[in-house]
């Protein structure tokens, strides 16, 4: 996957969207200020203020691992040991050349982000673990392989994973990987617009109390409708494209987002999941953004994506040498 270091064209996109969408605004308003001292900011029309590029990389992972039992924080010295070994963790390149592969680049190209202190990112249940699947969700799950990819053949590119072809690589709800951990917020008055640049995903969230598309109209990213109930931005998203996968969950999984700024540089992300085909109940996590500076560049994918010729030339000739192999 390729990367150039010019403005993002995803940015661009967002911008002339919001202007088309409605009139322009500037210098926004304040709210009176908390107990801490921090003033909420609130823009021009009223609605709490978003607006900014968050970072939401965390090495926490989704499920807590079995290690820490029904511990739901860590220690401060546990937190600070894998920051160390996080962000370390490919200066020095492995012996084993299959391990070399996974690493894929040195230290300086990853930014995963840090621990955010607890040992998952699911608070409900409160064992920090996905919901048992019910049984055709566990039949998805072991024909996928893994929870976010998708099917992992080699026949051609197709029965690859969305994000080795381009098309999708955050799905909703947001998660965070290697590196491009970043989302985008601008608003108007009835809109809320989310630049994803990995992979050029843009979400425009009307805030009018439409309905969604009708259930004929599926899209990579599903269809967002948001209100505001308070400060917090709440967004429900359905209409997920059937091919698309989420731990196993496609096309009928419900998610409700909640958007809150808590302080000048955090906002906190909450996520609820609801697949009854997938899951025998919901689930939750969260995970707090924290501001960052820009401009966010452009992630061309598709531009020197020779990993996927690579994948499939490569499988070509594993087959060459198994039918040589049996021929003898």
């Amino acid at each position: 996957m390729g990367h150039r270091g010019i403005a993002s064209q995803g940015a661009l996109i967002v911008a002339v969207l919001v202007a088309a969408l409605a009139p322009a605004h500037v210098a926004g308003q304040s709210a009176a200020p908390a107990a801490d001292g921090w003033t909420a900011s609130m823009t021009p029309w009223g609605d709490p203020d978003l607006q900014g590029i968050w970072n939401f990389g965390t090495i926490t992972p989704l499920e807590r691992p079995d290690e820490y039992g029904d511990r739901e924080f860590l220690t401060p010295e546990e937190i600070a040991r894998l920051n160390a070994q996080s962000d370390s963790r490919a200066d020095v390149r492995p012996a084993n050349a299959v391990r070399d592969v996974e690493l894929a680049y040195n230290q300086v190209w990853w930014d995963m982000g840090s621990a955010i202190g607890r040992t998952s990112l699911i608070v409900d249940p409160p064992n920090g673990k996905l919901p048992p699947y019910t049984p055709e969700g566990r039949k998805r799950l072991e024909a996928l392989g893994d929870g976010l990819g998708g099917e992992r053949g080699y026949d051609s590119w197709e029965s690859r994973s969305l994000s080795e072809r381009c098309l999708v690589y955050r799905p909703v709800p947001v998660r965070s990987s290697g590196y491009n951990n970043n989302n985008q917020i601008v608003q108007t008055p009835g809109y809320v617009a989310m630049l994803q640049e990995q992979i050029h995903e843009v979400r425009i969230i009307p805030l009018d109390g439409r309905p969604h598309l009708g259930d004929g109209i599926r899209q990579w990213l599903g269809d967002s409708r948001g209100h505001w109930e308070g400060k917090t931005l709440v967004v429900e998203t359905t209409n997920f494209n059937h091919k698309t996968n989420y731990q196993a969950a496609g096309g009928n999984r419900r998610v409700v987002e909640r958007f809150t700024r808590v302080d000048a540089d955090t906002l906190r992300y909450e996520f609820t999941v609801t697949d009854p085909t997938t899951w025998a109940r919901s689930w939750t996590g969260e995970v707090p953004w924290q501001k960052t500076e820009g401009p966010i560049f452009e992630y061309a994918c598709h531009e020197g994506n020779y990993g996927m010729t690579n994948l499939l030339n490569g499988a070509r000739v594993q087959e060459k040498a198994a039918a040589g192999a049996t021929s003898k």
